[in-house]
């Protein structure tokens, strides 16, 4: 993983530039397919930007999100741009970093009506709680004379469909309302992105800036005005999270191993200071006084990593034997697992990338099964990922 670099995805022009405008030497970086991204830094920072347009659609933004992460192995994968709001909570300009997304047009057609049947996926918990301190400190916003009252970050729900919603009044405007009554505002990508994100492994944030009501009045001239004003509020708060996620990232990858405390003792490293006590203990050595040991929290990485991937699959299959896995999430995990199997067999440069990248998104698929995702952890440590 890349700890000072971030994906920043946009699907329209507009929103691209809003967020280039605020990046140091931007440089192209040419994917081997054909696409095309700009790294630079964001101004007065270390934090590395790659930025790329993924065009309209959830289908085009998931296949463009999957790419930059396998290119880039990013600390984080942000979606930036503009959307409607659904209710009045968020006014024009405001942005609305996305608690989770719904894939609002999953559902079964009924005789007695359209039944909904979403797919959701949730914001990682760390980068909302970061959102959320950013959005209290409320100086991530340009001062910008004469625009009005400074905007606001809300959270809640986006809805991600694949049509341009503007109306209150047709049957599928309703309908949104009344299935999706808590999401804020409403959109075309996000859902691509999370699932992208949900099936490499990386973490996923949405933010966006309301452009319009979604309303009827999306062609507007109210509405043209306040779309690049938007996008640039969307573009602050995304930089400047960015810039916070990778200052964290670098701040855990030098912290201090646990068991150097405020004593300033060493890692490993344990002194007795208990007075006319017993302490029991288990240890590597003991000498006089001091206690030494080594615990090492992650799992140790197999030897012959194509032969614990073969002792996996058999894992895999007796979980669907048992009914544990479904047969599609199964099947995708294969695939993902035979691709781990052939690069790992490969010597040819990327290939342990290209391992990994599978695992990654094997992990993924089989994040709601404990027992399986204890098991493939060495092996992405084994394979040059994280656990």
């Amino acid at each position: 993983m890349s700890q000072d670099l971030v994906v920043i995805l946009t699907a329209l022009n507009l929103e691209y530039q809003a967020v280039h405008r605020r990046l140091a030497g931007p440089q192209l970086h040419r994917h081997e397919r054909g696409t095309r991204f700009e790294v630079g830094t964001v101004q007065g920072t270390s934090c590395r930007i790659a930025l790329g347009l993924t065009n309209k659609g959830n289908q085009s933004a998931a296949v463009i999100a999957e790419r930059a992460i396998q290119e880039f192995s990013p600390a984080a994968v942000l979606f930036v741009g503009v959307a409607g709001a659904l209710w009045d909570s968020a006014r024009l300009g405001d942005v609305v970093m996305a608690t989770h997304v719904y894939a609002y047009h999953g559902g079964t057609s009924e005789d007695d009506g359209l039944k909904a049947r979403p797919r959701a996926w949730e914001a990682p918990h760390d980068i909302s709680q970061l959102a959320s301190h950013l959005a209290r400190m409320n100086d991530w916003a340009d001062d910008v004379p004469g625009e009005g009252d400074a905007p606001q970050v809300r959270f809640g729900p986006i809805a991600a469909g694949e049509i341009v919603q503007n109306s209150k009044i047709s049957a599928q405007a309703q309908w949104i309302r009344h299935h999706y009554n808590d999401a804020l505002a409403i959109e075309m990508e996000a859902a691509g992105v999370a699932q992208a994100g949900h099936l490499s492994g990386a973490p996923v944030a949405i933010v966006r800036g309301i452009s319009d009501r979604a309303d009827g009045t999306k062609s507007s001239t109210t509405d043209r005005s306040w779309q690049p004003r938007a996008a640039a509020n969307a573009a602050a708060f995304a930089t400047r999270l960015a810039v916070e996620l990778v200052r964290d990232q670098q701040q855990f990858a030098t912290r201090p191993a646990d068991g150097a405390g405020s004593t300033g003792q060493l890692p490993g490293h344990v002194t007795n200071t208990a007075h006319s006590s017993t302490v029991g203990i288990m240890a590597g050595s003991v000498k006089n006084s001091n206690v030494y040991f080594s615990a090492d929290p992650k799992p140790s990485a197999p030897k012959d990593l194509v032969a614990e991937l073969d002792g996996f699959r058999e894992h895999l299959m007796r979980h669907l034997a048992e009914g544990a896995l479904d047969e599609d999430t199964c099947r995708e995990a294969l695939v993902d697992l035979d691709s781990a199997r052939r690069t790992a067999r490969e010597d040819a440069p990327g290939s342990s990338k290209r391992t990994a990248m599978a695992l990654k998104r094997l992990r993924g698929l089989i994040a709601d099964h404990p027992l399986l995702a204890d098991r493939l952890a060495p092996l992405v440590v084994a394979a040059g990922g994280s656990a």
